[in-house]
């Protein structure tokens, strides 16, 4: 798989920059902007070539039969968002029993436009005594651009948010209207 993933990818024309989350045991990956569909492949894609150990949260109706079994195998984990739960708890707990845990969040939560992003990477992050990778998404220059592991550990919400800011405002979205992180001029 490791070739393959890395086959399409060289076909596609991205590449794959900075540190290779899996050298790092436990994180949460911030992906972004997500604005298309495409992310995911290229996910997934990078997960295979990089051996990434990682899941990933996706909404409960892709995980539906006939084909929620393939989401599955490829990291997703179940998020009903129609009930209000504890899932912030629920996921730092599994993290911190766990040896080694990567979790991967689109900070927008859609791919459509969002006025703000949602914050529950950080209270996961913060409550499993983990650091946060950055995965800026960039369709400009056609990279995955990994981040050093941070330690949020004394790093507010508002600071952790202005970093995230300025790593992912200069990464072109597949589609930049619909993001956050508007860089569409």
């Amino acid at each position: 798989m490791r070739w393959l993933a890395g086959l399409i990818l060289k076909i596609w024309g991205w590449k794959l920059l900075g540190p290779n989350p899996a050298d790092t045991p436990k994180y949460i990956m911030v992906a972004a902007p997500h604005t298309s569909n495409w992310d995911f492949p290229l996910g997934i894609l990078s997960k295979f070539k990089w051996r990434i150990p990682i899941k990933w949260l996706g909404k409960s109706s892709l995980f539906r039969p006939p084909f929620g079994w393939i989401f599955r195998s490829l990291g997703g984990v179940s998020v009903d968002r129609s009930q209000r739960s504890r899932m912030t708890d629920q996921i730092a707990e599994k993290i911190k029993a766990a040896d080694i845990f990567g979790l991967c969040i689109a900070p927008e939560g859609t791919r459509s436009y969002t006025e703000k992003i949602k914050t529950g990477f950080y209270y996961i992050a913060k409550q499993a005594g983990i650091p946060l990778i950055l995965c800026r998404i960039d369709y400009s220059t056609k990279t995955l651009d990994f981040s050093p592991p941070k330690d949020i550990s004394n790093v507010t919400l508002e600071e952790t948010l202005a970093w995230m800011a300025e790593a992912f405002l200069t990464a072109r979205a597949k589609y930049p209207e619909q993001t956050v992180y508007n860089t569409s001029t």
